[in-house]
């Protein structure tokens, strides 16, 4: 998942400045005392990268401040410019505007998000609302405006090259969809909404953090955690106390349940899940139902008939119409095949002697006897040939090189925010410089649920940036002294963010407002997906599926079993899916004055009357009262996207299955004419380029076993 960090009402990025500073920033700076606070000079380390070595908690408050200031002066030069508006003296002074800001926030949402602390938190809740107010100041600014729909209303007169015009068109866009078109007294009423919605979101991360943490169960009794291996144990061992402790993950389901024998406390660790942020502590029902509610008003307040018809415009969905439509022929084969499979499931139940109905908890354990039994296929057995830096450096980098010709080279002098952290800087095949990268793949308890790509310096010519670019992931950490096994489901995960890296890396944008990943919600997620597909690739595979004591490549007869269990289990993996895309998308389309007296009461409505709770034992893969990617995140009314984008990258890896696969002149077709092109192109246009015709849905459902 792309991280989105940003309050604004629409993604608008802005790069470090490492090599050229803004006349606002140089003033600014000059005017204060920064020596003594690292966030506010220019990083001596490479690429601009920030320096952990000299970063405190105590710098980031008053650098975000300077930071806001900073560009509430560079505003307000544009607007006191007594000159006709320019693309130079306009559009350019607003990119630049928000550098020192952008460049604080980088490395302060890098904490916050994989490492944060008590101070980081306390920051976060006072700034919120603050970065709220300075986004409604930009994009509701009458004056701003103004100027902006001056240049935009005689764009094509300009005298502008590609990227210029788009990003003109992009300012304009912005400001609309911000609701620069209300009137003085609803402009007034959105800035409350905003600046709460900016607080309930911190609090309900706040919240979920707590929650993941406290809902750790430990067990004392070692008869409970049968199932496990002695090294799974070890590395559970409880650091507070006797006996072992199990971590939440932020999914509904456990990877641990797959192995666990003990029914009882399969449930129990399940229902922890379940229960996490529902009727704890840490409940976070309250909080979503007024974000849900206040997202439903802000929608009405800017013409529409609720908060995801708003959201979703410049996507590729366009309207949430689309998407449930996408959602309806889906969900009678998903759930179908879901059926099919639970059935498979109860029968090898009672094949192994046990008499009870299938539940949510059993799921996974007994899905992997059959798939044993099936495709004579062991997690366990696959796992050894999985370690985590040999999957990342032969496995992940391996396929880079081949497709892109780019090098990697492992950085131990530059410093981290964490021990567990590693960094690689990266090479174009002629050995120029591309970035660097920062891998963090343990869990721990200051890092919050699931897995993200962002950047801490976006890449622009405009202020000769590279891009220094990181991947977050939560695997359990082994024990002192074991290797990090991982599942296949782990390993797809590391291809899959670091094809977010890729798409940064290979920006080639004068403006980072363009660069990158700062894509339409719905295409973002593409090259992600597309990139999971060489993990199985069979040069990709036997290069980095190496078993870590022997160092024997895996034999070809386990790839042939991965491979055929390819379409094992996508009922279920398709509808949990489905189950959490449709609760996000039910609650963004309320309207306004839609009342919800209770959360729980809401989200199984949302499931019974769309027919995805037929198969009571495949929950959504997020509830609603956990599902940070629309309530702590950017993915409100856009998780669908993962599933919309599904159909480009199976589509895609046919192209490359028909012309040649992994090859040097592939790659570089995609790099030159995908990865490389930012926000600078109309996506859909950008895509039938480079395939040659529309994305067919055929790849899709043959890949689901549904076709």
């Amino acid at each position: 998942m792309k991280k989105i960090y940003t309050v604004a009402l629409v993604t608008i990025l802005f790069a470090a400045c490492k090599d050229g500073k803004t006349n606002t920033e140089t003033t600014t700076k000059n005017t204060m005392n920064t020596t003594e606070n690292p966030l506010l000079v220019a990083s001596k380390l490479p690429y601009g990268a920030p320096d952990f070595t000299l970063i405190k908690n105590e710098h980031f408050k008053p650098a975000l401040k300077q930071g806001i200031a900073a560009q509430k002066a560079a505003v307000e030069k544009i607007v006191s410019n007594t000159e006709a508006a320019t693309f130079d003296n306009t559009i350019l002074e607003l990119e630049k505007s928000g550098t020192l800001l952008q460049s604080v926030q980088n490395v302060f949402y890098g904490l916050t998000g994989a490492h944060t602390n008590d101070d980081l938190q306390a920051v976060q809740e006072e700034m919120a609302p603050k970065f709220s107010e300075l986004q409604d100041g930009i994009y509701l600014n009458d004056k701003l405006f103004k100027r902006v729909k001056e240049l935009y209303v005689k764009k094509d007169s300009l005298v502008l090259d590609p990227e210029s015009y788009k990003l003109l068109e992009t300012y304009f866009e912005a400001f609309e969809k911000a609701g620069a078109n209300l009137s003085a007294a609803d402009k007034e009423k959105l800035k409350t909404y905003n600046t709460k919605l900016a607080t309930l979101t911190t609090a309900f991360n706040k919240t979920l953090l707590a929650a993941n943490n406290d809902g750790a169960l430990v067990f004392v009794n070692k008869e409970d955690l049968a199932g496990l291996t002695e090294s799974q144990l070890k590395s559970l061992e409880n650091k507070d106390g006797e006996g072992w402790k199990i971590p939440l993950l932020n999914t509904t389901q456990q990877p641990l349940l797959q192995s666990l024998e003990n029914r009882a406390t399969r449930e129990k660790i399940f229902m922890a899940a379940f229960n996490r942020a529902d009727g704890t502590k840490n409940d976070t029902k309250d909080i979503i139902t007024k974000i849900a509610e206040l997202r439903a008003k802000k929608g009405a307040l800017l013409g529409f008939k609720n908060y995801a018809e708003w959201s979703l415009q410049g996507t590729m969905a366009e309207k949430p119409e689309n998407v449930f439509t996408m959602f309806n022929g889906l969900i009678p084969a998903a759930t179908t095949k879901a059926k099919n499979e639970a059935e498979e499931i109860q029968k090898m139940i009672a094949k192994n002697g046990e008499d009870f109905t299938l539940a949510a908890w059993d799921w996974n354990r007994y899905a992997e006897m059959v798939k044993k039994e099936k495709y004579d296929l062991d997690e366990s057995a696959i796992k050894p040939y999985f370690e985590i830096k040999t999957v990342l450096e032969k496995g992940v980098f391996y396929a880079a090189e081949k497709l892109y010709g780019i090098t990697f080279k492992e950085r131990k002098d530059i410093p981290t925010y964490h021990k567990d952290v590693m960094v690689y800087e990266l090479f174009e095949e002629n050995g120029d410089q591309l970035g660097l990268f920062y891998a963090d793949y343990f869990a721990r308890p200051s890092k919050r649920g699931g897995a993200w790509m962002s950047n801490f310096v976006t890449q622009s010519h405009l202020y000769n940036n590279k891009p220094v670019i990181y991947n977050v992931c939560n695997y359990p950490k082994p024990a002192e002294g074991d290797e990090a096994l991982l599942t296949y489901d782990e390993v797809s995960t590391m291809f899959h963010e670091f094809g977010h890296a890729l798409h940064g890396f290979f920006a080639n944008q004068e403006y980072p407002s363009l660069s990158g990943t700062a894509v339409a919600r719905d295409f973002v997620e593409f090259p992600s997906q597309f990139n999971e597909n060489w993990a199985l690739y069979p040069d990709v595979l036997k290069n980095y599926a190496l078993h870590y004591k022997t160092g024997e490549q895996i034999p070809q007869a386990l790839i042939d079993k991965i491979k055929k269990a390819g379409t094992f289990n996508q009922g279920y993996s398709l509808t949990e899916n489905l189950a959490a895309s449709n609760l996000d998308m039910k609650w963004h389309t309320i309207s306004p004055d839609f009342t919800i007296s209770s959360a729980s009461a809401f989200e199984k409505d949302a499931l019974h009357n769309t027919k995805l709770d037929v198969v009571s034992a495949v929950p959504p893969r997020y509830r609603s009262t956990y599902f940070a990617h629309i309530f702590g995140s950017g993915y409100a009314a856009g998780y669908y996207s993962y599933l919309w984008t599904e159909m480009l990258h199976h589509d895609a890896y046919n192209w490359f299955e028909n012309n040649g696969g992994l090859t040097r002149e592939n790659g570089q077709r995609f790099r030159d004419m995908v990865l490389s092109r930012g926000n600078t192109v109309d996506l859909e246009a950008m895509y039938k380029n480079w395939r040659g015709s529309d994305p067919k849905i055929e790849p899709m459902l043959k890949a689901r076993g549904l076709k």
